[in-house]
């Protein structure tokens, strides 16, 4: 469900504007001027670790053609993601 309401009101009435998101499953849109600006949104966005990642990868069953085709197409991957650099230097 989405409700469209002014910036102010969401000010006024934020942590209604939060519970609703979360326990309601409802978008709100914030006008300014109104013009749309800013969502509310609720937080559904499934998240998995790698270690999480990396027990489900271990459990499946490849055949050997299937296994070629997986390293082929990681070996592509990681070439179009290029290097990771160091965020730190």
């Amino acid at each position: 469900m989405k409700k469209i309401i002014s910036v102010t009101e969401a000010a006024r009435n934020f942590a209604e504007c939060v519970s609703r998101a979360h326990y309601q499953n409802v978008t709100f849109v914030l006008l300014k001027g109104g013009s749309p600006v800013a969502r509310i949104v609720p937080d559904v966005e499934k998240v998995c670790s790698g270690g999480e990642l990396a027990s489900v990868i271990s459990q499946v069953q490849l055949s050997p053609e299937e296994a070629r085709e997986w390293a082929r197409d990681l070996q592509g991957a990681r070439k179009r993601l290029g290097q990771v650099s160091d965020k730190w230097k």
